[in-house]
């Protein structure tokens, strides 16, 4: 049995790439949701931004999930 080690090494530099991509986002999600809180703890403040930020950054964060299932789950292949 042969192992194909550049393959191996492409899978892990994608896996380790991808990973470091969503926490960034998903912490960018956080300082969204922080920002929406700052903006209504002062009179008057209000912060769509954050919250459009939030919600952008967890929704990418949802279908990078969801489409990693969808890999996995050999059920939710169409034709196979």
């Amino acid at each position: 049995m042969r192992l194909n080690w550049t393959a191996l090494g492409e899978v892990t530099a994608v896996s380790i790439g991808v990973t470091v991509a969503v926490v960034v986002v998903f912490a960018l999600g956080v300082l969204g949701l922080a920002r929406l809180e700052g903006a209504r703890q002062q009179p008057g403040g209000t912060s769509a931004l954050g919250l459009g930020q939030a919600a952008l950054c967890f929704l990418a964060c949802a279908a990078v999930v969801a489409y990693g299932i969808y890999l996995i789950v050999p059920q939710l292949h169409p034709g196979r």
